[in-house]
């Protein structure tokens, strides 16, 4: 388990705590809605904790459409991969699902790091490369 679904589990464990707590103390009907507004915020949380790597997948795919765009309007002519950090694998979840690798086929060596935020606001945040050269596709 990483380090952040740990503190994400004691946090919501911390809240349903101090929620059942608090209906040990109240009597008759708030008692009632208070054991059930527990329950509401764990199946929220339930929810929550499935459907996130699926709603990621959906977001990085999407993001990966406006780079493309973006790329093509960029550098016209030249063809690329890309690369997504595989975010439901052990070892990957330290990593930013959302920073999307851009490896042109003129510059195999190269691996450019792209942030989208929206199709308007696509920016460069990086580079990494073993072998240091002259950088084709850096942008300023």
């Amino acid at each position: 388990m990483h380090p952040t679904e740990l503190i994400e589990l004691i946090i919501v464990g911390g809240i349903l705590l101090v929620i059942l707590l608090v209906s040990i103390i109240l009597k008759g009907r708030w008692r009632k809605a208070s054991q059930g507004l527990a329950i509401l915020f764990l199946v929220s949380f339930g929810i929550f904790y499935f459907v996130r790597p699926y709603w990621i997948d959906m977001q990085i795919e999407k993001k990966v459409g406006y780079l493309q765009i973006y790329l093509e309007e960029q550098y016209p002519g030249e063809t690329w991969g890309f690369r997504t950090v595989p975010h439901r694998e052990d070892g990957y979840k330290h990593l930013n699902p959302y920073y999307i690798g851009v490896i042109f086929d003129n510059e195999r060596l190269v691996e450019y790091k792209y942030f989208v935020s929206n199709k308007n606001d696509i920016t460069q945040r990086g580079w990494s490369t073993s072998d240091l050269h002259d950088l084709k596709h850096l942008e300023e």
